[in-house]
């Protein structure tokens, strides 16, 4: 599969201008990443860097585009909503600025009965700038 392209629109569940990733760029059953550049007119964006609320949501989306990915082109089905369940062990290093781009990575830790548990890396360059494990509930409805 070649994903750049995948319109990353066609993935998820979110709309503009509530989409916080940029292009799929890996995928496998353990790890997606994505990557995205940090834009100014980006909602999470102020005084030229990207928020932790921005991060956060990154990874949401990230754990989004997997599930887009896996229903679209692997079971053939539509897109589903998912809500963060928790969020552990986050570390912030430093906001992202205007311009950067940054690659957010998830990694399955484990999935049970509609959830999945990740852990996130949100990098810029070589520089990690943010880690976390996220748990994502999945709504069983497709859109």
């Amino acid at each position: 599969m070649e994903f750049d392209k995948i319109d990353i629109h066609e993935l998820l569940p979110q709309r503009e201008p509530f989409v916080m990733v940029g292009r799929l760029v890996y995928f496998d059953n353990e790890k997606t990443v994505v990557q995205t550049e940090v834009k100014e007119d980006n909602i999470f964006v102020e005084n030229g860097v990207f928020t932790v609320s921005g991060i956060i949501e990154n990874i949401a989306q990230t754990c989004a585009a997997r599930i887009g990915y896996v229903n679209k082109y692997i079971l053939k089905k539509g897109i589903q909503l998912g809500f963060i369940g928790a969020i552990r062990n986050m570390n912030l290093y430093r906001c992202p600025k205007i311009g950067e781009t940054i690659e957010t990575t998830i990694v399955i830790i484990e999935e049970i009965f509609g959830m999945t548990l990740v852990s996130a890396s949100v990098k810029s360059g070589d520089d990690v700038i943010a880690d976390s494990e996220m748990k994502i509930a999945l709504n069983e409805v497709e859109s």
